[in-house]
């Protein structure tokens, strides 16, 4: 799903963000990325969904060398890929079900698939009864599962999260860790960014260790494959990324 092959990012000012990375994520694995404040995992992050480009090296998702797509086919790579941020980004002059319907009516849905995505997606996160609620008048916790329904509501194969539990309290970012693994037991891949070691500690999936641009160690003996799963027979049937559960 993820490979990244003597992947180097500088920026115009000198700054050597990465410096020849490899890494190799399968499809259907869940791993978290972790390091100081600076070490490269918000760039490793961007440039798998091609908000910033390699400067050397070849960076492929999902079968795609990323250095190789134009930029007017950015658009239809990015629908692949769900990308869930610390402070949510969201729109407050709108609802939560806008917020959640924005990836389909830029992807062009028909208005009643739209409803019926929406509708499922919020449900999966808990938050159904709130589609009509603007974010303002939601919680820390919510917002983060706004951002969540967002990112799974168009079914992407893969989900990145920046540090999505970095404004949370420890009893939230377990909630949040647990939709995660969920997701993960369906067959979608994810790459979790975190600076919560006492959160890391307690999951039991691979960890890549970054340090000044570097992949300084991969902790894979107990993770390939996944560790400490929810069981959830309504969630899916089969481990297929397009079935997600009442999403399909």
């Amino acid at each position: 799903m993820i490979e990244f092959a003597e992947v180097s990012k500088r920026y115009p000012n000198g700054q050597d963000a990465l410096r020849k990375v490899n890494l190799k994520i399968d499809s259907g694995e869940m791993a978290f990325l972790t390091g100081h404040s600076g070490a490269g995992k918000s760039t490793m992050l961007k440039l798998i969904c091609l908000m910033e480009r390699a400067t050397s090296g070849q960076v492929i998702i999902n079968g795609k060398n990323l250095n190789r797509i134009k930029s007017r086919k950015i658009p239809s790579i990015r629908r692949d890929i769900g990308m869930i941020f610390q402070d949510h980004r969201l729109l407050f002059d709108r609802s939560v079900f806008d917020n959640v319907a924005l990836p389909l009516m830029i992807a062009g849905y028909p208005h009643r698939e739209i409803g019926r995505r929406v509708r499922a997606a919020l449900d999966k996160v808990g938050l159904l009864s709130k589609e009509k609620s603007t974010p303002i008048m939601l919680s820390g916790g919510e917002q983060q599962r706004v951002g969540i329904a967002r990112a799974v509501v168009n079914k992407p194969p893969l989900l990145l999260a920046d540090e999505p539990t970095g404004n949370l309290d420890p009893e939230l970012s377990a909630e949040i860790m647990k939709l995660f693994e969920q997701f993960n037991q369906v067959g979608v891949s994810l790459l979790i960014a975190s600076h919560d070691l006492s959160l890391l500690a307690k999951m039991n999936y691979r960890t890549l260790v970054m340090k000044e641009g570097q992949l300084v160690q991969d902790a894979v003996e107990s993770a390939i494959g996944g560790g400490n799963r929810f069981s959830d027979d309504s969630f899916s049937s089969n481990n297929d990324p397009e079935n997600y559960g009442e999403f399909s």
